[in-house]
């Protein structure tokens, strides 16, 4: 068993890395919700970027290794990201600014309890299918 002890960071997220056909609309898109969440720019080179929240830090990256233009959500490998998202004002807020920036709701029919009735949620998708669950405290 790993050394969970008080104050350790063994468990919480170093980084994640999502690997993007369109580097420049997943900056615009990515980035925009990230500044939203509290992430700040972290990194920059020739085929990608980062964002930075405490010690964790998020990439999109547009890899020469990557072996498909399409993501998924529904074929095996992650299905989605879910970020702690504050208040369910800023959960409503977001989702109203999200279509701005190229996010779309999923379950809009079911909003704000698509996760359950004591799940308040916003579900979004951007324009490569990635989605993302921005979760009320």
């Amino acid at each position: 068993m790993a050394d969970a002890s008080v104050g350790s960071s063994v468990g919480s997220l170093h980084h994640l890395e999502i690997w993007v056909p369109h580097l420049e609309r997943a900056v615009v898109e990515w980035g925009w919700l990230l500044a939203e969440l509290g992430y700040t720019p972290f990194q920059r080179w020739a085929k990608g970027c980062s964002w930075k929240l405490g010690t964790a830090y998020i990439v999109v990256e547009q890899s020469p290794d990557l072996t498909s233009t399409i993501h998924r959500r529904t074929d095996a490998g992650m299905n989605h990201v879910a970020f702690h998202a504050g208040s369910r004002e800023n959960v409503d807020r977001l989702k109203d600014l999200a279509v701005d920036s190229d996010w779309f709701e999923l379950y809009a029919d079911k909003y704000p309890h698509a996760g359950g009735p004591e799940h308040y949620a916003a579900f979004l998708i951007n324009s490569d299918g990635y989605e993302v669950e921005l979760v009320a405290e």
